[in-house]
């Protein structure tokens, strides 16, 4: 019978190495796993994150395992790539940095003390993705690492990760036909499989043997117990024992739910017959303090804050995440889109890698109810147009996938640039976009009508919206504008968003990039360096922001009411805006114990205008909930306030702006107006691209150097200022380098050219 012991403790770890050891190192420092070598210096912003090969080593005792016929080394998580060595011998190599996979020892173990080695690597290179995306790329045995110690007879432990059961049922009116699919490895003529399905609590509703040269069966269960979202998430278990004579030799066993789904480009999504608005958040798996090294508090933690928000839906981006959060997603009834890292830029030497990532994907996840879709690719246009070598890479994905697995759909995530006309587009069962109108370009009022304009043009494609989102840190305004990472802007921001999205029944799905702030430690912006700061919740998890119960107000049942603007207390006006957050129909707010009056709300956002007048203490009250807040009058704006960046080159205030004329404090749509601005800024962005591409004469390795030379991507940062979009530059790739005296000299080049109303 097979035994897992937990192998996380007491691993040496260096970067200094340049070797693989043949003796355990004494100078290493000691890591207890999961852990990341990047969970400081891929959060601090500067592009400068140590990427390069560590060394890992722990010593195992033959002694101290349990009496078996064949060991398994397993790994959960290496990123990006790993080599294992038992004894100084290389055994195994991995390439993709969020899967399982796992290495058989048991020849190797010829000592009584054997040493594991694991050199792990998170490199630049060309053919293991992901290499260019505006999130942390975290090195480390991130996840759990394992012994599998198990008979000569076993359920497969070698086919790409999986758990070597595979379970498919099949609702037939009233009941469900299960077929239950086994996987073994050296099965022996006498011995027998027993099969069997149990309930939620552990009851016995089928069961069936055959024959262990028969590793499919067929089991029926009557009255079925729908999984059925949030509503009712229940589960059964599939149990599979091999049995020799009395003995069983090895068992699985994986839970799995019986549902029906349909994506229908003008309904939606529809689970088990009925209408089932998708409407939730994407998720990054990474926290303040400890990169992508999480522990199972940590992924509760975030299914919790998910559910509170009352989202019905979670797209994992943009990697295999951790097995526990997929079990918890089943358990909460979440529905979910997984994918893999084909991400930014397509590179041509990586094709082997998507398909290998993309089977691990399949194979390790097929048995999870709350997955509905299988993406193949992000923003994979960034740099242009799809060419015929990343057209074929899709086309074997999408293929291969459905050959994997006949009942899900299939999906991709396409960067707002992109022309809908694109044929990449028509690949995928259903597609969804990634559009950012309101905070890197356009108004956030283009976000409804571009998506009636596909569905219009395109009404048999289900379309979706899987990323959109702006901004926030602890500025705040009683002016919100576009690009001022204000908390007020991205309250405004999502307000609009949720009206627009939430109103349009044939968006099949919709995702906030995203529920928690996250590492991008190329970013150079909102004044905390390192973070992509989109996130309704902060990145430590400790503070929801004002969208978040924006969301809640829309998608809970659970009853509340929040007061906006809680961290902004200093006002300078006479008469402000408080705003309040309510799933409830009517609020009434109190200042300073007295009635500013009643507001009922269709779309859930209560505004009201409060004279502010010394200091007052604000109180909403919708039915029996309660909150509050402060806020005091003061004379002039508070700095505390405002925007302060770390390491900015060069502040608004040292920019010249003669009257009529252009500056670095423009916006980059309004220069694109005039003829003479928009060739100065196309000369200056192909210069920086042939910067970024010095090398590489393709790109290939580089989606920045082919993006920033893309009128389109000009087109979508339209809604930032000059001085902006070139702190924000770092985030598409390599670090670009500009000095003030740079800065100053386009500035005097801008000075010489009329504005264009």
């Amino acid at each position: 019978m097979r035994e897992v012991i937990n192998f996380n403790t007491k691993w040496a770890f260096t970067k200094e190495a340049t070797e693989v050891p043949k003796e355990m190192p004494e100078k290493w420092y000691w890591v207890t796993l999961p852990h990341s070598w990047n969970e400081i210096d891929g959060q601090d912003g500067g592009n400068d994150y140590y990427r390069g090969t560590c060394y890992y080593a722990k010593q195992l005792k033959k002694s101290e395992l349990p009496e078996a016929d064949c060991y398994y080394l397993e790994l959960r998580g290496a990123n990006a790539s790993a080599d294992v060595y038992v004894n100084g011998k290389a055994v195994a190599h991995h390439d993709g940095g969020y899967s399982t996979w796992r290495v058989d020892i048991t020849k190797e173990l010829t000592e009584e003390e054997n040493l594991i080695v694991i050199a792990v690597e998170n490199g630049v290179n060309d053919r293991v993705y992901p290499q260019n995306a505006d999130f942390t790329f975290y090195g480390g045995l991130y996840r759990d690492v394992n012994i599998i110690a198990v008979n000569k007879s076993h359920f497969d432990l070698d086919y790409y990760g999986g758990p070597g059961i595979k379970v498919t049922p099949e609702i037939k009116g009233a009941d469900a036909s299960v077929e239950v699919e086994v996987f073994l490895t050296n099965a022996a003529a006498d011995q027998k499989l027993v099969y069997t399905v149990k309930d939620a609590e552990g009851k016995e509703v089928a069961k069936t043997e055959t024959a262990a040269g028969e590793t499919k069966a067929v089991l029926s269960i009557p009255a079925v117990h729908l999984w059925n979202g949030k509503k009712d998430p229940y589960l059964y278990t599939a149990e599979v024992a091999l049995v020799s004579g009395e003995e069983t030799v090895d068992a699985v066993s994986t839970r799995f739910g019986c549902r029906t789904f349909e994506i229908d480009p003008e309904r939606g999504f529809i689970l088990n017959g009925e209408e089932y608005p998708l409407r939730g958040v994407s998720r990054h798996q990474d926290r303040w303090g400890i990169g992508n090294a999480l522990l199972p508090e940590h992924h509760r933690e975030d299914i919790d804050l998910i559910c509170e928000l009352g989202a019905t839906t979670i797209r994992l981006a943009h990697y295999q995440h951790d097995q526990y959060f997929y079990d918890l997603c089943d358990e909460r009834g979440l529905v979910i889109w997984a994918e893999i890292p084909y991400i930014s830029s397509h590179m041509p030497n990586g094709r082997e890698n998507t398909i290998s990532q993309m089977k691990e994907l399949v194979v390790q996840n097929y048995n999870h109810p709350s997955i509905v879709v299988w993406g193949l690719s992000n923003e994979i246009t960034m740099a242009g147009s799809s060419d015929e070598d990343l057209l074929e890479n899709h086309r074997i994905l999408n293929d291969m996938v459905h050959e994997m697995d006949h009942t899900r759909l299939t999906t991709i995530a396409v960067v707002s640039m992109c022309d809908i006309h694109d044929p990449y587009i028509q690949i995928p069962d259903v597609i969804s976009y990634n559009h950012y109108f309101g905070w890197y370009g356009g108004d956030v009022s283009m976000n409804g009508p571009w998506m009636d304009n596909f569905h219009k043009e395109f009404p048999n494609i289900p379309l979706g919206m899987s990323e959109y989102g702006c901004e926030a840190l602890n500025w705040h305004t009683s002016d919100p504008k576009q690009g001022d990472y204000t908390e007020e802007y991205q309250a405004y921001y999502h307000e609009e968003m949720i009206k627009q999205l939430f109103t349009r029944k044939y968006i099949w799905a919709t995702h906030v990039w995203n529920m928690f702030d996250f590492g991008a430690d190329a970013r150079n912006e909102g004044g905390e360096n390192g973070q992509n700061h989109k996130g309704l919740v902060t990145f430590d998890r400790k503070y929801k922001k004002d969208s978040f119960y924006a969301y809640k107000a829309w998608l809970s049942d659970e009853p509340f009411v929040h007061l906006c603007g809680k961290r902004y207390v200093d006002r300078v006006e006479d008469t402000t805006k408080v705003t309040v957050y309510s799933n409830l129909p009517e609020v009434e707010l109190f200042v300073n114990g007295k009635s500013a009056g009643k507001l009922q709300a269709e779309d859930h956002f209560f505004h009201f205008e409060v004279p502010n007048v010394g200091e007052s203490t604000l109180v909403a009250v919708a039915g029996e909930y309660k909150d509050e807040s402060h806020i005091r009058k003061v004379d002039t704006f508070n700095e505390e306030y405002s925007l302060k960046e770390s390491g900015a080159i060069l502040n608004w205030f040292d920019i010249t702006e003669p009257e009529g004329y252009y500056s670095l404090n423009d916006r980059l749509s309004d220069i694109m107006k005039s003829e003479e601005g928009k060739a100065l800024f196309m000369g200056l962005m192909s210069k920086v691209a042939a910067g970024m591409s010095q090398g590489n004469e393709k790109n290939d390795g580089n989606p920045a150097a082919g993006a920033m030379a893309n009128p389109k991507m000009l087109e979508m940062l339209g809604g930032f200022t000059v001085i902006r979009m070139i702190n924000l530059m770092g985030a598409a790739g390599p670090k670009v380098e500009w000095k003030k005296e740079d800065l100053l000299g386009l500035n005097a080049q801008l000075n010489k050219i009329k504005r264009v109303d």
